[in-house]
């Protein structure tokens, strides 16, 4: 019985830890900025990190810190809201081209951002994940394989080639 307890107990202590306040002053802005490098979307953006925390607080108890970091965590969650979203988002558009409506006209102070930018966009989804959870999110292989679903090799091998279809898109002599 008393180690019922104090697993409950301990159970508890995690869970503050891990309370969706904190969490959310933590990592809102690091999962907005990728999620917007990503899609370039602002709404959407938006709209993913709210539901990220809206998720996490429902599956907090599934979170086992021993498989990975609540960082890790907490961007493949917003991962996989967004590849859903986008999906969606590509079938409405299909199904009702006239009531799409994008506007993804943003206007950068440096041209060389916007033509890094725009080469960026011209990867396959796979591949420009990992050059921005790489690139702009400083986070180990390890970690992008986590918030991925794939093999840590997959990561390397996406990386590889995408930083390959980079430079010929930006034209950059090696």
């Amino acid at each position: 019985m008393s180690l019922n307890k104090e697993t409950t107990s301990a159970d508890m202590e995690k869970r503050e830890a891990y309370s969706i306040g904190k969490l959310f002053l933590m990592y809102k802005t690091p999962i907005y900025q990728f999620i917007y490098r990503y899609c370039q979307d602002e709404q959407l953006c938006l709209d993913i990190v709210q539901d990220t925390f809206i998720r996490f607080q429902k599956y907090q108890k599934h979170f086992d810190e021993e498989k990975s970091s609540i960082k890790t965590y907490l961007f493949r969650m917003a991962y996989q809201l967004m590849i859903n979203r986008l999906k969606r988002r590509s079938r409405l558009e299909k199904l009702l081209p006239f009531l799409y409506m994008q506007s993804q006209q943003h206007t950068l102070s440096h041209e060389d951002k916007l033509t890094v930018q725009s080469a960026i966009l011209q990867l396959p989804d796979e591949q420009r994940a990992v050059i921005l959870l790489t690139y702009y999110h400083d986070m180990p292989q390890k970690d992008i394989s986590e918030i991925l679903d794939i093999p840590i090799g997959t990561v390397k091998s996406r990386l590889y080639t995408s930083l390959r279809k980079l430079k010929a898109l930006l034209e950059v002599s090696e």
